[in-house]
């Protein structure tokens, strides 16, 4: 985000009462566990008055909500969002205007590419009560539970969380060069369907394509899966038939 953008944010957004009776609570459900939720994030859980979901908020997670709550998915699936965001954004004010308490869950954390600002923005601008609850993000999650850290003195001095996709599928236009470092650790997240040119990219701008890489979906579940690949065997993953991997358990 640049600089004009930066100065119109209000720089305290989880104070923001409102003048209105409601309230939005955007709210970090970690990568999966319900043991890894905030206990600001259970008790909210259990006494909002309306949960509106992502589609990766665990099922453990959805079932902390009370019987007989109200719950509204807004989950998004790729080059499919049956509810786009200005829709979310609205719902999440009306329900506020209704004077109701809204529990937003959100996977992981919700100021890391889960468009939490977005939503808390047009909070604001309706006048609508909003307040961020931080959650454990999914390259937490990750390391914990695969027991690779995000640094590590001596090998790791610095971590960059980016973007894999871009919306509306439009071209990445990452810093290549710079995230091209053995230094640093770079997460790459939502890169799954652009994998190979991620890869390819990195490589052209100098990342050395021996160097390891573990991919990892649904972490600190059961359902978790992954595997163990150097740069170059990434590369190359869209343009020959699938194999079998080697686990990253």
């Amino acid at each position: 985000m640049g600089l004009t953008a930066m100065k119109d944010l209000d720089p305290f957004p989880g104070t923001h009462a409102g003048p209105l009776s409601g309230h939005v609570h955007l709210i970090g459900a970690g990568p999966g566990d319900a043991e890894l939720l905030t206990l600001k994030a259970l008790r909210l859980i259990e006494t909002a008055d309306v949960v509106v979901h992502d589609r990766l908020v665990s099922p453990e997670i959805m079932a902390l909500v009370p019987p007989g709550v109200r719950r509204i998915d807004v989950g998004k699936l790729p080059k499919f969002h049956k509810v786009p965001q200005e829709a979310i954004n609205a719902l999440l004010v009306d329900l506020a205007r209704e004077g109701l308490v809204v529990a937003r869950l959100k996977g992981g954390d919700p100021l890391i590419f889960g468009r939490g600002s977005e939503e808390a923005e047009a909070c604001r601008l309706a006048g609508v009560g909003v307040s961020y609850v931080p959650g454990i993000t999914s390259a937490q999650g990750a390391a914990a539970s695969t027991g690779v850290p995000l640094t590590h003195r001596g090998l790791a001095t610095g971590v960059r969380y980016v973007t894999g996709h871009r919306a509306k599928d439009a071209a990445l236009d990452l810093d290549w060069a710079s995230l091209a470092s053995e230094e640093t650790t770079l997460v790459v997240y939502m890169g799954a369907g652009n994998i190979a040119e991620i890869a390819l990219q990195l490589m052209r701008h100098g990342m050395v394509p021996s160097l390891p890489v573990l991919a990892v979906s649904a972490a600190t579940t059961p359902a978790r899966r992954g595997f163990c690949r150097p740069w170059a065997g990434l590369a190359v993953m869209s343009r020959r038939p699938s194999r079998r991997r080697r686990s990253c358990s």
